[in-house]
């Protein structure tokens, strides 16, 4: 049996305040399948759906789902479904479900699926239940299907950070997609990590490097060729030239 979703307060942040903002470069783009898309638009409609996933950090081939974009493009699946195929993959949980805690986790997803932050303590408290009772798909499920989700979003469109100004500020909040993915725990996991590997000699994310003990007297050896090479390149030049004066005979 499930638990029910604990209560939580909403809090008034920017995307629930109504603006009337004329549209700039700060104004988040939509992308929704809602009419005839040509294809091209499609690839950039697919494209934004990476980019709020998965971010510009992990832009990367591997990460496509190429299955999932053959059913978005030929209309067997919606925007949604996509949003959600994105999310349980298993590149979206080895990057990024299993470096972090449930609370970071529950973070990154109400940023990435409902296009705001987390309200409060409480909320992360409540999702987290969700997500450690259910399981990843169980916890996206709850947000794809959400009354916030499907009035912000609905079926067709691809979620994006909601209000990141206000008509009394002159920028707007920090985007989501420049957000470190690793939670300020798992970073101090690796800056340990490092320093540990440092530490022991060990290469790590400090690099050290030791000259061998035949370094000196290679460099050595090397000086002294050089240096008779030199000299007999000289000395071959001089004879040369007095051989031209009948100085001496070569």
């Amino acid at each position: 049996m499930n638990l029910p979703l604990l209560d939580y307060a909403p809090s008034s942040q920017n995307q629930r305040v109504i603006g009337y903002e004329v549209p700039g470069d700060e104004q988040p783009r939509s992308f929704t399948t809602e009419n005839m898309l040509s294809p091209s638009e499609m690839d950039d409609l697919i494209q934004a759906a990476y980019r709020q996933i998965f971010h510009e950090q992990q832009m990367l081939q591997k990460n496509r789902q190429l299955g999932l974009e053959s059913q978005l493009k030929s209309g067997n699946i919606t925007v949604r479904d996509f949003i959600r195929g994105l999310v349980v993959s298993e590149n979206f949980r080895v990057h990024n479900y299993e470096p972090n805690s449930n609370y970071r986790v529950v973070q990154l997803c109400v940023q990435r699926l409902l296009g705001r932050d987390i309200y409060s303590d409480r909320e992360t408290l409540a999702w987290s239940i969700v997500l450690a009772t259910q399981g990843l798909y169980g916890f996206v499920d709850a947000l794809l299907e959400s009354d916030e989700y499907l009035s912000s979003f609905g079926d067709h469109t691809v979620p994006y950070q909601r209000r990141r100004i206000l008509p009394q500020r002159s920028q707007g909040d920090h985007p989501f997609a420049r957000m470190p993915r690793y939670g300020a725990d798992y970073r101090q996991k690796l800056e340990d990590l490092g320093n540990q590997f440092s530490a022991t000699g060990t290469p790590g994310y400090r690099w050290s490097w030791q000259q061998p003990p035949y370094a000196r007297s290679a460099r050595v050896a090397g000086a002294a060729i050089a240096v008779f090479g030199s000299s007999f390149v000289g000395l071959l030049a001089i004879a040369t030239v007095l051989s031209w004066f009948g100085v001496i005979h070569l």
